[in-house]
């Protein structure tokens, strides 16, 4: 039989500093719970760091969450009775410290969606993280801009662009996943609107091997407002794909090789695509990262490469895919054959026997870098391939000389 606590007893364990919980204590709902939750992880930002979560884009994303949170639970009367037996700092009445001003270039909602959580109601009990480690690493590279230190020198780049979009020469278009570019890539020198804020990609880095197969590179992004941030190639475009508003920014007089919306008058011309063999030839094993094969179908991707295991073609073996472009109002053929002109001096010079004993030479082999394809088609996009050729000594394109 458990034993009972005297009144001498509790003032005992009292004076030793212990508490006695009544043996009933009142059930809590899911929303309730959640609610303590988030209070509880901004009061241990606050002892951690020792002073309130703050708003602004130089803070971390995070903390700039933590913000949000408990400006929200202030505003929330109902949720007071609950949080102040827990509030020893008395956060909710201001604490240890003054926030900052709000940020005005970001909204609330904004700011929750950047960092996977979804806001109902517009009820901190509603707030759920639904992303992966990954997908807030991402978003939180997105957040953490900082001050950019020779932005003298990009300022008249965007003050340039928006002379343009103000003349027409240049124009923005909502950036969709299901649009032009099935595999959208970000360029040097290219701008977008993201967040709000017209974005410069001033530098790409090497592109490596991403965990899922694909390829990723580091970006340096500067910001109209005289920010940057240092992030992957592929944590901006899930950013792009996820703003609604985000617009891309075209090139001055950029020609209509490829649309950069579906129009409802639009058909379907065909995909381009690039290949790497799994073949067991030495050539293959020898130059697999850099040899693809590049070609445009009507047809599906995936229904072409049906076969390719029995297809001289495919060099008779599987293959992966690296990329593919999708096209709007286009010769197929003609794209084709430009592409193929770009890159005729890495052309894989080889010939196999197909599966019957006949020679077969296939043509759509190129011994190139994936980067060489990937710019050849975006400088075919905005109408610069024309100055361009590939130069197989430096594997990549270089500008023609004049003259």
């Amino acid at each position: 039989m458990a034993k009972q606590f005297t009144e001498d007893d509790d003032a005992l364990l009292a004076e030793l500093g212990v508490e006695v919980e009544a043996n009933k204590v009142a059930a809590r709902t899911p929303q309730e719970e959640r609610v303590i939750a988030g209070f509880e992880e901004i009061q241990r930002f606050v002892e951690e760091h020792g002073h309130l979560p703050q708003h602004g884009e130089d803070k971390d994303i995070f903390e700039r969450l933590y913000a949000v949170r408990l400006d929200r639970l202030r505003e929330l009367a109902e949720f007071k009775p609950l949080l102040e037996p827990i509030d020893q700092d008395g956060l909710l009445e201001g604490g240890v410290a003054v926030a900052a001003a709000v940020d005005d270039d970001i909204d609330d909602d904004a700011l929750l969606a950047e960092l996977g959580v979804e806001a109902q109601s517009s009820e901190i009990a509603e707030l759920r993280h639904v992303r992966s480690s990954a997908e807030k690493k991402a978003a939180e590279e997105i957040a953490n801009r900082q001050k950019c230190e020779d932005f003298d020198k990009f300022k008249p780049l965007f003050d340039t662009v928006q002379k343009q979009l103000d003349s027409g020469s240049r124009e923005t278009k909502k950036f969709r996943k299901d649009a032009g570019f099935v595999k959208t890539d970000i360029k040097k020198g290219q701008f977008f609107i993201l967040g709000g804020q017209t974005a410069y990609v001033a530098e790409v880095g090497e592109f490596f091997p991403a965990p899922n197969g694909s390829t990723d590179a580091r970006l340096r992004v500067i910001y109209a407002n005289g920010t940057e941030s240092d992030l992957l190639l592929r944590s901006m475009q899930r950013a792009l794909y996820k703003d609604e508003t985000s617009r891309i920014i075209s090139n001055p007089g950029a020609g209509p090789l490829f649309s950069g919306t579906v129009e409802d008058e639009d058909a379907s011309s065909g995909t381009i695509y690039v290949l790497r063999s799994k073949s067991d030839l030495p050539v293959v094993k020898d130059n697999r990262d850099v040899l693809h094969k590049i070609g445009v179908t009507s047809g599906k991707v995936e229904r072409r490469i049906a076969n390719a295991k029995i297809d001289a073609t495919f060099l008779l073996a599987d293959v992966d895919v690296v990329a593919t472009y999708e096209l709007f109002n286009i010769n197929r053929t003609k794209l084709e054959n430009l592409i193929h002109r770009i890159f005729d001096s890495a052309r894989l010079d080889i010939e196999i026997k197909d599966r019957f004993g006949n020679p077969v030479v296939p043509r759509e082999w190129f011994l190139v870098p994936f980067a060489a394809i990937d710019e050849a088609v975006e400088r075919i996009k905005d109408g610069t391939i024309k100055t361009y050729t590939y130069d197989p000594q430096q594997a990549q394109l270089v500008e023609r000389k004049a003259g």
